[in-house]
């Protein structure tokens, strides 16, 4: 038996990213969901997931779109309109220009703006799309302050410990020129050893003129919808004796 926890982030990216985790969620194999509550379209996003039952997580952003935080308070995470610098400026930075107090003070605010939406605590906790040492502290910290599992990042192939048990990291193949988003699960399941426990992590949604100009991630999204909705990799998954878990089963 192999466990996998198939996660889709960017929950209130747009309004067509929302569509499509949606239906990846509702009629496909996604499980775990990673909020954005920064983002305008999140009220849209968790409007489209009522009365269905999934794992939300925190999936904390601080390279699109404003803060929740006061951007006068966290001078080294914003550029000069009070928007978020972009994940382009993280990228090609020579070093790690992330205040390790002020990024504390914004995911902790977006861990309560997910909470005041959610009426919940987040399953888990995690970061969007920027390798900063600090953000990954601050993350760590924040999910620790409040109980909640945090899903980190891991660079040299050795698993994550969440909660009580070690989990792998699937190698995230979506940025790829030829993505083939079926080819890649088969391999991850292909390549995952019996007994162990795996997280695949999506980006399914449908495009927008947001996610055309804000993303550079545009037609894998929508390749993966139709990828974690085929029935033929359900059954893929079955034979090859995977059980699809979520962050609440660990």
């Amino acid at each position: 038996m192999k466990k996998f926890i198939i996660r889709a982030d960017d929950l209130g990216y747009s309004e067509g990213v929302n569509c499509g985790i949606a239906k990846s969620a509702i009629h496909g194999l996604v499980g775990s969901i990673g909020v954005m509550p920064n983002m305008p379209s999140v009220e849209h996003g968790l409007k489209l997931l009522e009365g269905h039952k999934f794992c939300l997580g925190l999936h904390a952003n601080i390279c699109v779109g404003k803060p929740i935080t006061d951007p006068k308070k966290i001078p080294s995470l914003v550029n000069e309109k009070g928007e978020f610098k972009s994940s382009h400026e993280y990228r090609t930075a020579k070093e790690d220009f992330v205040n390790l107090d002020e990024v504390i003070m914004e995911i902790e605010a977006q861990y309560k703006r997910f909470v005041e939406l959610t009426g919940q605590q987040p399953r888990y906790l995690d970061g969007h799309a920027v390798m900063s040492n600090n953000f990954f502290k601050g993350l760590e910290i924040v999910a620790k302050e409040h109980g909640v599992k945090y899903s980190g990042v891991t660079f040299d192939g050795t698993p994550i410990r969440i909660g009580n048990t070690d989990v792998h990291i699937c190698k995230m193949k979506s940025m790829l020129p030829d993505y083939d988003a079926e080819q890649a699960i088969r391999e991850a399941v292909e390549s995952a050893e019996e007994g162990s426990t795996n997280l695949y992590v999506c980006h399914p949604g449908y495009l927008d003129e947001y996610i055309l100009t804000h993303s550079s991630m545009a037609r894998a999204r929508a390749k993966e919808v139709a990828m974690l909705c085929n029935p033929y990799i359900k059954e893929m998954l079955d034979e090859a004796g995977v059980v699809c878990i979520t962050y609440d089963d660990l």
